[in-house]
């Protein structure tokens, strides 16, 4: 008996710990994440699988160019040798009368320690060139794809908020619809409403719930794609901490936006990076007729036993001359033809940039006069609700005009989100064409 009260009582115990810590520690881990649109895309680049293995491509050409590096530095090893064998003179032109054709077996114990240096080697040292360019063009490559990166999250983070604020006015809808609802009810008990009336408010409070539903459903969905491409488990209780809002630009000149465009753009200068790596590749195809100097040497003991071991060494200097090499104009054409290549594609995205500095000017500049149409509609949409709302409430009119008028503020709602939506993603856009976009984007969302 007494040990089932000991049992009870540590139940108790065991209830009452739960209650006062581990239920604040529950209540901890469901409250929602509070995401910045900074900390959003600082998460998307540590958790795209773009850009990460973009990095490990700069690691790899690192490797190359160190690589290729070695080949003019100084090369040196080891060797010792311990040999034991035996030798047919008569087959290595030499003949002693009475002597043995083959002597042996014997040992022979060698230490050595062998050295070479390339003096000039001009092929190596333009393909040693050719892989810098290549580090840099891909270090480029990696700076693209974060921008890139930069601008999808930043989309993500837009469709969100413009989701949220959608959801936001739809239950600011409902809350209008319901209270004229209960004043429809209100005028028909007192005789001035018919119940086609109640009717017709029950009708539209029906078709606003329906769209906040539909909305908060939008809203989850977007949450959900931008957890994703933020390495965020899908699902987690999450808030954003920026409301959508208006933040007008200083206007650029398009000119001198789009010279930034080509200094700045990693996509540009990665095709650059390119262009020159091949020119120092084409240099290094035509060096190889050139002559390649160097110097070798070595320098350790040899002898029959250990105790009889004596220095010996050598010293060498090599000129190396390539006569025929039919095989040089075929890499020569080849690289040609990949440098022209090249400088179409610049060209070509030359003109891209052209187009997406414009374009991103121009929604700009057209969204900002969305914003200021859409805020005047709203608020004369506001007004006309509220008027047809006074009419109906003095018997004046049917709730028809109340109705109509709910339609106009829910239309007007949706062109100022849309328009908001529109300019935020016009500065993106913009941030993005002009190029360093992920130091750039903060400046241009007003984020301080």
């Amino acid at each position: 008996m007494c040990r089932w009260f000991e049992m009870r009582a540590m139940r108790r115990g065991l209830i009452l710990w739960l209650a006062v810590f581990a239920t604040p520690a529950l209540a901890q881990t469901e409250a929602p994440y509070h995401l910045t649109l900074k900390d959003a895309i600082q998460r998307g680049l540590q958790a795209n699988l773009s850009g990460l293995v973009s990095q490990t491509r700069i690691e790899e050409a690192e490797g190359t160019r160190q690589r290729r590096f070695a080949n003019l530095l100084p090369h040196a090893h080891i060797e010792t040798p311990l040999t034991y064998q035996n030798r047919n003179l008569k087959t290595q032109g030499i003949s002693i009368p009475l002597a043995p054709e083959v002597v042996g077996p014997f040992g022979t114990y060698d230490f050595r320690f062998y050295a070479d240096q390339t003096i000039l080697d001009l092929q190596s040292y333009h393909n040693w060139k050719a892989s810098e360019q290549q580090e840099q063009s891909t270090r480029s490559d990696y700076h693209d794809v974060r921008d890139q990166i930069v601008r999808a999250v930043a989309g993500l983070y837009l469709n969100a908020q413009a989701n949220l604020a959608l959801a936001d006015a739809a239950a600011s809808r409902v809350t209008v619809s319901d209270a004229l609802y209960k004043l429809a009810s209100d005028q028909h008990d007192q005789g001035t409403a018919t119940g086609v009336d109640v009717l017709r408010a029950q009708v539209q409070l029906a078709n606003d719930r329906q769209s906040l539903l539909a909305n908060q459903n939008a809203a989850k969905i977007a949450l959900l794609a931008l957890e994703r491409n933020i390495g965020m488990h899908p699902g987690t209780p999450l808030e954003l901490a920026e409301p959508l809002d208006f933040q007008p630009l200083a206007p650029l000149d398009r000119e001198s936006a789009i010279r930034t465009a080509l200094e700045a753009r990693s996509d540009y200068q990665s095709l650059a990076r390119q262009r020159a790596a091949l020119s120092e590749q084409l240099k290094a195809s035509q060096a190889r007729y050139l002559p390649r100097i160097g110097v070798s040497g070595n320098y350790g003991g040899t002898g029959r036993s250990l105790p009889d071991i004596t220095g010996t060494g050598a010293l060498q200097a090599n000129l190396t001359l390539n006569v025929f090499d039919r095989d040089r104009q075929g890499e020569a054409q080849e690289i040609k033809s990949r440098i022209e290549r090249i400088e179409r594609q610049m060209s070509d995205l030359r003109l891209g940039i052209e187009q997406d500095v414009g374009q991103a000017l121009l929604n700009l500049e057209s969204a900002a006069d969305q914003v200021g149409v859409a805020k005047s509609g709203l608020e004369l949409a506001q007004r006309e609700l509220e008027l047809s709302r006074d009419r109906f409430q003095h018997g004046v009119t049917n709730n028809i005009e109340v109705i109509s008028a709910q339609d106009s503020v829910e239309r007007a709602q949706q062109n100022l989100i849309t328009a908001l939506t529109l300019h935020a993603d016009a500065k993106v856009a913009l941030a993005r064409a002009l190029g360093d976009t992920e130091k750039s984007y903060e400046s241009f969302l007003g984020i301080h």
